[in-house]
């Protein structure tokens, strides 16, 4: 081999050094940013790719942000309609107890009076304070705006959900709700008798003396109406009973337990609903209370009893537009949900019909001086109306909102894992290359060295 000043192995050697630092610094890039694809020129594919999931990606964390959000918000209205329930119960049951007058003595139920006085006044702050992150919740500020509607036929319109848009809604009733009627006697017993009265809410056990009267009859079973949910009314010759409540779950049952009198009848009747339509559609009834869910909206109604009876009649179209709470449920535009919560002060809970809630003040139309028995199926309405709105805001937490969060989990496991088989450094790879490049890089350093030495050789000849 020629001896020559121009050191070819050396240049070589320093090419492959080069190539060698190259690599060994995009492997060091790569480890110490956790990155496979540092630039574009590192993976143009990959990048592109890794650049549209990081993108869905995105989406769907910020989705799961706002729908553990939502769920946050709607926690708060459900624990606070828990406590508003707790005190229904309690009301219903002073109510109750009151509805004994004769058992209790005037201070005892000034005493339940002021309870009830308390317990309203703490549903009223319950309602007014109930709030996320300075927005009211059960105030009626989130309710669904509705427009409209005659007084005259709907009571306590209460929407939970509509479609996008406003909504006309066109209700007809072709057939009337009733309550169970039974007549008990058409003249006074000839004997002493015991009989069982049974309606919807309980049984009573009445006795009846020989030869009494039927208005003190009568008396005796309104005295139970509270427990039974059966009024008795006398006219004429004629002593009847009938259900507190309208529908096909209304009942009235008359069963002797003692004596076999004739004049005494036995026997029961059931009431039935209402047969309404809405938009042409069948929809679900209970007793005058009308339940309507299709093509997105959610509404609920009372007929009047005018409207019921048809007193007043026609249909009756109504229109919902805006308002409600709407959530983004998913990443795009068209996910967006929207539930309405209707207020539910006492003067809102209950209805114009039977009463309202608020109206069991002390000194009210419905206090316990005034009808304790009123007063106790005005809260039993009142806390239906709470299980109602509990039950619409639990459906859309379970059924959209929870939902929403499974599946935007695991779309977020899915693509977490995708974007990292395209994006992330193999750590166990990388390292072996940076363990590969140290030792070719000292290498090829101490072969530069020997290579080097050809230039003293040619130094040793010229000496």
């Amino acid at each position: 081999m020629a001896i020559t000043v121009t050191n070819t192995n050396s240049l070589s050697l320093l090419n492959i050094l080069n190539k060698t630092s190259i690599a060994q610094t995009n492997s060091l890039t790569q480890l110490s940013t956790g990155s496979r694809i540092n630039a574009g020129k590192d993976d143009p594919a990959g990048l592109i790719a890794a650049s549209s999931l990081q993108s869905e990606l995105n989406s769907v964390n910020a989705a799961l942000s706002n729908n553990q959000r939502t769920d946050s918000i709607l926690n708060v209205a459900d624990k606070s309609l828990n406590e508003v329930s707790s005190l229904l119960d309690e009301i219903q049951s002073l109510a109750l107890a009151s509805a004994n007058e004769d058992a209790l003595s005037a201070s005892e139920i000034a005493a339940n009076q002021a309870q009830i006085d308390n317990a309203l006044e703490a549903i009223d702050r319950i309602i007014g304070t109930t709030e996320f992150n300075g927005k009211k919740l059960l105030d009626g500020s989130l309710g669904i705006n509705t427009s409209g509607i005659d007084t005259t036929k709907l009571d306590d319109v209460r929407v939970s959900a509509k479609a996008s848009g406003s909504v006309n809604l066109t209700v007809s009733v072709s057939g009337a709700a009733s309550q169970a009627a039974f007549t008990l006697a058409t003249t006074s017993a000839s004997a002493d008798a015991t009989i069982s009265v049974q309606g919807k809410d309980g049984t009573a056990t009445i006795e009846i003396l020989a030869g009494e009267n039927l208005s003190s009859v009568e008396a005796k079973i309104n005295a139970a109406t509270a427990q039974t949910g059966v009024t008795a009314t006398t006219s004429g010759a004629n002593l009847s009973l009938t259900s507190s409540d309208y529908g096909s779950d209304a009942f009235v049952r008359v069963t002797t337990v003692q004596g076999t009198q004739s004049e005494i009848n036995n026997g029961e009747d059931s009431g039935a609903d209402a047969q309404v339509t809405v938009n042409g559609q069948t929809v679900s009834v209970d007793g005058k209370d009308v339940f309507y869910q299709a093509n997105g909206n959610s509404v609920s109604f009372t007929l009047t009893d005018g409207y019921n009876d048809g007193t007043v009649t026609g249909d009756e179209t109504f229109t919902l537009s805006g308002g409600g709470a709407t959530f983004q449920l998913g990443t795009t535009a068209d996910t967006r949900s929207t539930i309405g919560i209707s207020g539910l002060y006492t003067q809102q809970l209950g209805n114009a019909s039977d009463g309202f809630l608020s109206t069991l003040k002390g000194g009210g139309s419905n206090s316990l001086l005034n009808d304790p028995t009123k007063a106790a199926q005005i809260a039993a309405k009142a806390k239906q109306q709470i299980a109602q709105t509990q039950g619409r805001i639990g459906g859309f937490q379970k059924f959209q909102v929870a939902s929403a969060l499974n599946q935007q989990t695991a779309s977020q496991e899915s693509l977490t894992a995708a974007l990292s088989v395209i994006r992330d450094t193999d750590f166990a790879q990388e390292t072996a290359n940076l363990n590969r490049q140290n030792v070719l890089q000292q290498s090829a350093i101490s072969l530069l060295g020997v290579a080097n030495q050809q230039s003293s050789q040619i130094l040793s000849l010229l000496r």
